[in-house]
């Protein structure tokens, strides 16, 4: 999918959002839209999705199958949350019952089922978020267009959402996503266009290795052992819940210690217990990560 030389304004005689924007993401490839409020990235993601069409120019070899979540879901609208979904599936082209086979994972993954009978206004921002994630995927797209997805969603929620992408990449679709929380860290590979004074350019890539984060459990009497082994081998050691983090043999690490990141996890009390959970940098990119963090 590619943008050739779009222009676009939203009144004929405004001044113009876009300019002269040529950019173009394939597929299994994810690009993170960057740029300061009121830049222009939600209407470059509208405009990629076919939301909104250029003033100029033209968006190429769209997919067919376009997943579109924007950043806040409409949900003044005077559904359940099953019978919009539903009625989504159908509008996608599935017939009912693979309708409601979709409906059914993505009500299930993305923690919807009590809600399944709610009517969409009575929802909260988070929820409806949840809801709007859930009809852009009840057909594998070919292009997912996400604006903020993590806004308002709940820690389980907000974990899925890489995988999600992560999943839509490996099946050959392409992603694009804005972020103003950070969250886009956890999309290692991905590309990133910053939009400013209405010119979309591609920032030039960091030249360190991709970088991917793996939580590990393994028992505590041999957590030293491990962490000494994972460090030998080349990775960081970003965090060791409820335990210490042993220092190298050589010398001291340096840690802060404080609450957790994942503090506000529902789950958390689940991941304490006689293991030691390690999160691993996977590989060793040649620049310097965030120091080691001690959860309490």
């Amino acid at each position: 999918m590619r943008l050739d030389g779009v222009w676009f304004r939203y009144h004929r005689h405004g001044p113009w959002v876009l300019r002269q924007v040529d950019v173009a993401v394939g597929p299994g490839e994810v690009a993170v839209v960057l740029g300061r409020n009121g830049a222009g990235k939600s209407t470059l993601l509208q405009l990629t999705a076919g939301v909104l069409r250029p003033s100029r120019g033209r968006v190429a070899d769209r997919p067919r199958v376009v997943g579109w979540v924007p950043e806040r879901f409409p949900a003044d609208q005077p559904f359940t949350v099953g019978a919009y979904l539903t009625a989504m599936g159908r509008v996608a082209g599935l017939s009912g019952p693979a309708a409601d086979r979709a409906v059914r994972h993505w009500v299930e993954r993305l923690g919807l089922a009590r809600f399944h009978d709610v009517r969409l206004p009575r929802l909260s921002k988070g929820t409806a978020q949840k809801v709007g994630l859930a009809q852009a995927l009840l057909r594998p797209p070919g292009l997912l267009v996400l604006d903020e997805p993590w806004e308002g969603l709940d820690a389980a929620a907000r974990e899925a959402v890489p995988e999600i992408i992560g999943e839509v990449l490996a099946a050959g679709g392409a992603v694009l996503v804005s972020d103003h929380r950070g969250e886009t860290v956890r999309l290692p590979g991905a590309r990133h266009w910053s939009v400013t004074d209405g010119t979309v350019t591609e920032q030039a890539p960091s030249g360190g290795a991709a970088v991917a984060v793996v939580e590990l459990a393994v028992p505590a009497a041999g957590l030293a052992a491990a962490v000494a082994r994972l460090r030998a081998d080349g990775h960081q050691i970003l965090r060791v819940r409820d335990h210490a983090v042993p220092p190298p043999a050589t010398h001291p690490v340096p840690a802060s210690v404080g609450p957790s990141a994942d503090d506000d996890c529902p789950d958390a009390d689940a991941l304490s217990g006689p293991v030691g959970h390690v999160d691993a940098g996977a590989g060793d990119s040649g620049r310097p990560g965030p120091a080691p963090e001690v959860a309490r």
